[in-house]
């Protein structure tokens, strides 16, 4: 809203009353100021150790946070006369005042609040002080707390009192934070006294129209979440009582976020309605759409974060077609509808196009990145380095140099000194770093590279030893992101062109961990779809399966599922000589009435055991045991699947955070703020969860997008669902209660408490007599949750009893369960379908 205040106290006109343990979350706001903020060029430690965990890794100090705490050591910062602003935060959905996001390169962030609070009688309030990142404040104009940890992705805590007045006390926050790539970045101010306080926005707005703005926030939602036809609509609880004006943004993909908005939208929420249609939709790409909302009254607005997805292509069965004939295919649709990255690039002359003004776009696009050393240049240096090694005569000499001189000055590993924020440590871009060292050093052979001073002989030397280094963890351990749709692609960069341009043991030993790959992702998808539990995931691929950037993979692969604009990494499959072992086909559709099952671990310390249970119509997967009670992060447990709809898919975790719509790690869908104790016996997965004596969030819940089923019923406290010819039925120890309103209206089943029981059983059923007899031997199984040693004990009709326990895992009929197979090649095996 652009509304120009001073410290001068205005009337106020509406509040919000926050009693002991509430956050206070009604705030007006500057915009964020964000400063490019590399600090000195300098060598990092190296800490990776080849062991690869899912979780935040302690990556030492860099350049640009070293250059902070050493700003703030002597800075002073003073009061503005004004403050601009041009947003309100308000409660509803969060009770951290938060703007995390993604910023590729060294970003110091800072933004500016004001709110007004009001007490019984003047004196000293108590507060918890919550941040990551650093915070100031003024009381009345009066500096008071000055509390500026800033330590990267980690909460600080402090208590603090703030000197309030009974006819009310301005509060002005200076909220900062140094962004180094992935940023969590909030505030949270609880109070501890006993007397409640009234807080106030002072910005010129009546109680109606803040009120009508908390509830749109709060209660947006898109319908439908998956459009198929280009059309979706803001859907919310209530009706506003005046006209508001709604603005609708989507921005480029997190790699090309430098480029103007896809969809840029205005229109008005009439008074009385409760839908409003979105206009340019028809105009999307297919995939998964962050959506960022403003909602304005006047000059009064508030902003919102929430997604959709849209996809308008139908599956393809191309199984009559060569794989050669798929790889077309897919080369062809990247070119004509790719995103304008890297991978495009290599479609354009694998197929003989010319060099034309988007091919020369997507280059300045490649290495503006890399020039930059943004965060995941790695991930299109590598497809640069197969344009230049299997292009080179079709490269405009022009171009060549560009891309040579991009190649030659590139930080290859913290060994080399830099300032950026490359993430040089998890699995993944640990082998695009050292592929990209590798065929580099292999390119350009004699040339020097800048950064390192070593020649490309001896870049590639050293590639191809600490590669050799990477393979022997994975060759041990298997994958700390295990069937991700996020990051197989992307470990698919470093392999398929290691299979294509390496020779040797990095040729041999790429081939076999692009077949165990492919073998994993045959064992897991459904319908067109890989799916599964997995090491790593985030909302979009959760939500959005057929449209992740591994679907396309298998598509191609397997000759039926869906293509969509990813290239990261499929391009290269398709430009390239490397075919899946042709007996992973086996794995894809199994024969009617035949179920297949699989058993491996994957991930260091066998980080996850996999189970699997699947059939031709419905897929069960589990990763058992893990490290119950422990802060999840993007480990995605449990997850259904059901071949006849690509978003007919459920699962359940523990939330991460607050808001439905965040983007923490674990998120409110994605991971799981406590991990559950979780088995799985062939058709049949239980989860235990302990979330401890005070959980910052006390339930579980379930996600059953019920629009994308044939039917969705929730039975004597069974959530019955039907797709096809699969069924399945969860149920667990507490009340299973949906959620009617707001974000969760339509997907979301909560259970409350700090110990709950999960279980879910799937089938085949092929009619409606077949579902009819599977909901009537639900009555029969008894599920009940106690002992000393928190014990989930179900009993199944014909199947031996089972008992998960918190501490021992699970018993089968009394005894200890042995987990089928301790090695990361999958034990594969098939049986007769549970079917009725």
């Amino acid at each position: 809203m652009n509304i120009n205040s001073t410290r001068k106290h205005q009337t106020p006109q509406i509040g919000f009353t926050v009693g002991q343990g509430g956050a206070i979350t009604a705030w007006a706001m500057s915009s964020i100021r964000a400063t490019y903020y590399p600090g000195e060029v300098a060598l990092a430690e190296d800490r990776v150790n080849y062991r690869f965990i899912n979780g935040f890794v302690d990556v030492g100090d860099l350049p640009c946070r070293i250059a902070l705490w050493k700003e703030i050591k002597s800075r002073t910062v003073a009061l503005p006369d004004v403050i601009p602003v041009d947003d309100l935060y308000l409660p509803g959905f969060n009770r951290r005042v938060e703007f995390s996001g993604f910023w590729h390169r060294p970003t110091k962030l800072e933004r500016w609040l004001k709110t007004h609070i009001s007490v019984s009688k003047d004196g000293p309030a108590s507060f918890r002080l919550a941040t990551c990142g650093g915070i100031r404040i003024w009381v009345d104009g009066a500096e008071v707390v000055v509390f500026e940890p800033f330590k990267r992705n980690k909460e600080s805590q402090t208590e603090i009192t703030l000197p309030l007045k009974a006819r009310g006390s301005e509060v002005v926050v200076l909220c900062e934070e140094l962004a180094e790539r992935d940023a969590l970045w909030y505030f949270e101010l609880t109070s501890l006294g006993t007397e409640p306080l009234h807080v106030e926005l002072p910005v010129d707005a009546s109680d109606a129209t803040i009120s009508l703005l908390k509830d749109l926030a709060t209660e947006v939602r898109p319908t439908p979440f998956h459009s198929k036809d280009g059309k979706v609509s803001l859907v919310f609880s209530h009706a506003p009582s005046v006209d508001v004006r709604v603005r609708a943004r989507i921005l480029p993909s997190v790699h090309m976020r430098d480029k103007p908005p896809i969809l840029d939208v205005t229109a008005d929420l009439k008074a009385g309605d409760r839908t409003l249609a979105l206009s340019g939709i028809d105009k999307l790409p297919d995939g998964y759409h962050p959506l960022d909302l403003t909602f304005s009254v006047g000059n009064v607005s508030v902003s919102r974060h929430i997604a959709f997805a849209t996809m308008r292509d139908a599956a393809r069965d191309m199984r009559d077609q060569s794989l050669a004939e798929c790889k077309r295919a897919a080369l062809t649709f990247a070119a004509d509808h790719g995103e304008q990255r890297a991978g495009k690039a290599i479609a354009y002359l694998a197929l003989g196009r010319e060099v034309d003004e988007t091919f020369r776009e997507i280059i300045a696009n490649t290495l503006a990145a890399i020039d930059e050393r943004r965060d995941c240049s790695d991930f299109v240096l590598v497809p640069l380095l197969w344009l230049a090694g299997a292009y080179r005569n079709q490269i405009p000499a022009v171009l060549w140099e560009q891309i040579e001189a991009s190649i030659l000055n590139y930080r290859y590993w913290v060994d080399e000194p830099g300032n950026d924020v490359m993430w040089f440590w998890s699995e993944n871009h640990v082998l695009c770093f050292h592929v990209s060292q590798y065929l580099a050093g292999r390119l350009f052979t004699e040339k020097r590279f800048a950064c390192s001073g070593r020649t490309g002989d001896q870049q590639a030397a050293l590639g191809e030893e600490r590669l050799l280094k990477w393979f022997d963890s994975v060759e041990t351990h298997g994958l700390a992101e295990w069937n991700s749709a996020a990051y197989y692609p992307i470990d698919f960069i470093g392999l398929l062109a290691l299979e294509h341009f390496g020779d040797g043991e990095i040729k041999r030993r790429s081939k076999l961990l692009l077949d165990r790959l492919f073998t994993m992702i045959a064992l897991h998808t459904s319908g067109g779809v890989p799916a599964g539990s997995m090491g790593r995931a985030y909302d979009k691929e959760l939500r959005g399966g057929p449209l992740t950037e591994l679907a396309p993979f298998a598509t191609v692969a397997f000759g039926q599922g869906f293509l969509n604009d990813g290239v990261a990494a499929l391009t290269m499959f398709c430009a390239g000589t490397y075919e899946p072992p042709a007996h992973v086909l086996d794995y894809v559709e199994p024969k009617p009435g035949v179920a297949v099952l699989a058993h491996y671990v994957q991930g260091h310390d066998e980080a996850a055991r996999l189970a699997l249970y699947k059939t031709a119509h419905v897929q069960l997967s589990s990763m058992v045991d893990g490290k119950p009670g422990g802060r999840g992060h993007q480990q995605h447990v449990m997850d259904l699947r059901f071949a006849a709809d690509p978003f007919a898919r459920a699962w359940v975790n523990h939330p991460g955070e607050d808001d439905p719509w965040g983007s923490q790690r674990p998120s409110f869908w994605a991971g799981n703020g406590s991990l559950p104790r979780a088995a799985q016996l062939e058709n049949a997965s239980l989860m235990l969860y302990d979330l401890g004596e005070s959980p910052r969030i006390g339930f579980t819940h379930a996600y059953v997008e019920a629009a994308a089923f044939d039917q969705v019923e929730l039975v004597d406290n069974w959530l019955i669902l039907t797709s096809g010819g699969g069924i399945a039925a969860l149920t667990a120890t507490g009340t299973i209660t949906p959620v009617t309103t707001g974000p969760g209206d339509g997907i979301e089943y909560r259970v409350a408490g700090n110990r709950c029981g999960w279980l879910t059983i799937v089938a085949d059923a092929a009619d409606e007599g077949a579902r009819k007899a599977f909901v009537s031997q639900l009555s029969d199984i008894r599920m009940s949750l106690g002992g000393s040693d928190l014990t989930l004990a179900v009993s199944l009709p014909g199947k031996p009893d089972l008992a998960l326990s918190w501490h021992d895992g699970l018993q089968v009929a009394g005894k200890a369960y042995a987990f089928p197979n301790r090695t990361i090649d999958p034990l594969v095996r098939t049986e007769a379908a549970f079917s009725f």
